[in-house]
């Protein structure tokens, strides 16, 4: 592993676990309400996008990186869908 590479998998790592903290909050509160579903539906919408384009040119850190974001975004929407709001 080149060092080009090896940055885009830090890179990768770091983009990934931006949304680490929100969906810990949500989970741990049962409260999405101040996070707007659009946010949501944009987020996984650009990582499959990019997940597309990362396939075609295979490329690892990006694939990478745009799957864990994908996972977390889509349990952020889940948890939007599920939890009720607070009054």
């Amino acid at each position: 592993m080149n060092l080009n590479e090896l940055l885009g998998y830090f890179g990768a790592f770091l983009s990934a676990i931006t949304f680490i903290p929100q969906v810990w909050q949500a989970w741990k509160t049962k409260s999405v309400g101040d996070l707007s579903i659009w946010m949501i539906l944009i987020v996984i919408t650009s990582t499959i996008v990019w997940l597309i384009y990362a396939f075609n040119v295979n490329s690892g850190p990006v694939i990478a990186a745009n799957t864990i974001v994908l996972l977390l975004a889509l349990i952020l929407f889940y948890f939007k869908l599920s939890f009720k709001p607070n009054k």
